[in-house]
């Protein structure tokens, strides 16, 4: 059994994807991977273990069925959870959907699913009805693997706020070894 302490960021690229400053400025989902990743730089306490960090990084343009799926298969099985960017940008890429796939139905790993362009909880859910609002669901629409599975693990849906975003990365309820029953979470208003 692999060492499950990461999280996995999942977010939408445009492919082929190039890790230059212009791809991403370019690839919105990878800026907010990326804030995840100066908040632990310059706070070592931040409770973000990049799961991305856990084996070498590819060339682009390798081969998706030797190189890149088994990379981020291997990824996956070293995560205990699954950080999902989800935005107006998001795309049904082939790397998204195999991300998403393999995290729920393979590893059953929780979902933390974070809206970078929606700031506060009342973004996420109408606090008078406590349900879900349609801007939300419509996005769960872009990738009909996640709409289609995330009932059968914990998911979380938060907004863009570091505070909260730290405390669900240390919530146990959203870690595959200590995870709760599987359902649709959120912060109340």
């Amino acid at each position: 059994m692999a060492n499950r302490t990461g999280n996995y960021s999942a977010f939408y690229v445009k492919e082929p994807f190039k890790q230059t400053n212009l791809g991403a400025k370019i690839a919105k989902d990878f800026v907010y991977y990326n804030t995840l990743r100066m908040w632990k730089g310059k706070d070592a306490s931040f409770p973000f273990v990049d799961s991305h960090m856990k084996n070498y990084n590819v060339r682009d343009g390798s081969d998706w069925e030797t190189t890149l799926k088994p990379r981020l298969r291997d990824r996956l099985n070293k995560s205990k959870n699954i950080i999902l960017f989800l935005s107006s940008n998001t795309s049904n890429s082939q790397a998204l959907r195999e991300e998403i796939d393999f995290g729920i139905n393979n590893n059953e790993l929780p979902i933390i699913v974070i809206y970078p362009e929606y700031k506060e909880k009342s973004d996420i859910i109408n606090c008078d009805s406590k349900t879900f609002k349609k801007q939300i669901k419509d996005l769960w629409d872009k990738l009909p693997i996640f709409r289609d599975s995330m009932s059968e693990v914990p998911t979380i849906h938060i907004p863009n706020n570091k505070a909260l975003i730290e405390k669900t990365l240390k919530d146990s309820d959203f870690n595959v070894a200590t995870k709760k029953e599987p359902g649709r979470s959120y912060y109340p208003c």
